[in-house]
């Protein structure tokens, strides 16, 4: 469930900035586009804090990718389905949140989707046929992740489940670079990756800019939004995907069916952390327009917006007041 694109109107349509205390640097990532920018009055100390970040991204999608053989991800999914397998706190803490968005969510997001995920090959534009589907889809259920805190296992109830942070891991990353720059003395950063936004402060007494992307325009904005301190993520149909016969397939699955979901176009979550946003715009995505919002309407600390398949702008009670 790779996010879809934010653009960042800051660095999108200006050079980076050229007085010496801002510092920017991008890099190709957990399959996507990292981009982090920060100010500091000591460039040694702004080209570290940048090091740093790369860093935690590159560690980060060696733990928890599943393209990574030798990630602890793929060792889970190698093993799990057939004895506990011991993990880091790391995962055992991320895989635990995981449950719990699951558990909010009444299962719309949920990690054990990719028990049918991994046979959708975006690039190739393949997807399972029907039988398969039928045949896997009973292992897709959140519930079949058992998690033991006192051995720091976790085991598979099912002997066909598969999971995958994808939904969750770069929200994740994104939070851990904030924390990584604010120890280090920096109070004014943006770190993005694909669809995942987190800004600390403000841009030296101007807001962030930050573009949504059109869903069927990669050059157009569909809103744009002055931010700060704050985070956002976005998940889109547009990022991974093919079409067959006039039918779009993307990555974004529904877990009750196993396919696509085709109610919405695009949705952003706006709120105090990127790895909360990351997941709830996955499961808004999967609940639809009027039950997406409605569960956003009930969190006091998150907004949404919603481009609905017939290109309708809707937002949360909290971005109308």
């Amino acid at each position: 469930m790779r996010r879809a694109l934010v653009f960042i109107l800051c660095i999108v349509s200006i050079p980076f900035p050229s007085f010496a205390e801002w510092h920017a640097r991008s890099a190709g990532i957990m399959g996507t586009n990292v981009y982090a920018e920060v100010w500091h009055e000591d460039a040694a100390q702004g080209e570290r804090a940048l090091t740093e970040i790369m860093q935690e991204m590159q560690r980060i999608n060696q733990l928890m990718s599943s393209y990574i053989e030798t990630s602890e991800l793929s060792l889970i999914n190698s093993k799990a389905a057939t004895q506990p397998v011991i993990i880091s706190d790391e995962m055992f803490d991320l895989l635990s949140l995981s449950l719990h968005f699951s558990n909010l969510t009444d299962g719309a997001f949920d990690i054990t989707y990719a028990s049918v995920g991994y046979l959708y090959d975006f690039k190739e534009a393949k997807r399972p046929e029907e039988q398969q589907i039928t045949m896997l889809l009973d292992a897709i259920n959140y519930r079949h992740v058992s998690l033991d805190k006192e051995q720091m296992t976790v085991f598979f109830n099912h002997p066909n489940v598969k999971i995958n942070l994808g939904g969750i891991a770069k929200g994740y990353a994104v939070d851990n670079a904030i924390e990584i720059v604010q120890a280090l003395g920096i109070k004014h950063a943006l770190v993005t990756a694909g669809g995942d936004t987190k800004l600390l402060g403000d841009r030296r007494g101007k807001p962030w800019i930050v573009g949504i992307r059109d869903p069927r325009n990669r050059d157009k904005q569909a809103v744009i939004l002055p931010l700060y301190d704050t985070a956002m993520s976005t998940s889109g149909d547009y990022e991974r995907y093919f079409e067959e016969d006039g039918i779009r397939y993307h990555h974004i699955l529904s877990p009750k069916t196993g396919k696509s979901t085709d109610s919405v176009q695009s949705v952003s979550i706006i709120g105090p952390r990127s790895v909360y946003n990351d997941a709830l715009s996955t499961a808004v995505f999967v609940m639809g327009l009027a039950d997406g919002l409605g569960f956003i309407n009930s969190l006091p600390e998150f907004d949404a917006i919603v481009m609905d398949a017939e290109r309708q702008m809707h937002y949360s009670n909290g971005l109308q007041n």
